[in-house]
């Protein structure tokens, strides 16, 4: 099976400071989240948690097609149930 993303749904989860979004490989349902420093590059917004967290779901929606990549990418050199992807997944 290949790794898809049939539900656009996103959210910032404030424990993990990042952006959390699911992937499905066939019945199997992979937990994926995206670091906010790997979507925004302003250390003043990171301070900000209300303005962070908007900033963080407007560039995961800008990046959508790239990050869904990178994160096929990741999941096919190990398949676990959780991944987390960090600024330097995108380089």
């Amino acid at each position: 099976m290949t790794l898809a993303f049939p539900n656009p749904s996103r959210s910032f989860d404030e424990t993990r400071n990042a952006v959390r979004f699911m992937g499905h490989d066939g019945m199997f349902q992979i937990r994926f989240f995206v670091e906010a420093s790997a979507l925004t590059k302003s250390d003043a917004a990171r301070r900000e948690v209300g303005a962070l967290k908007a900033k963080c779901l407007s560039a995961f929606d800008a990046l959508r097609t790239s990050i869904y990549d990178v994160a096929r990418e990741t999941y096919s050199h190990g398949r676990r149930d959780s991944y987390t992807l960090t600024a330097a997944d995108f380089r």
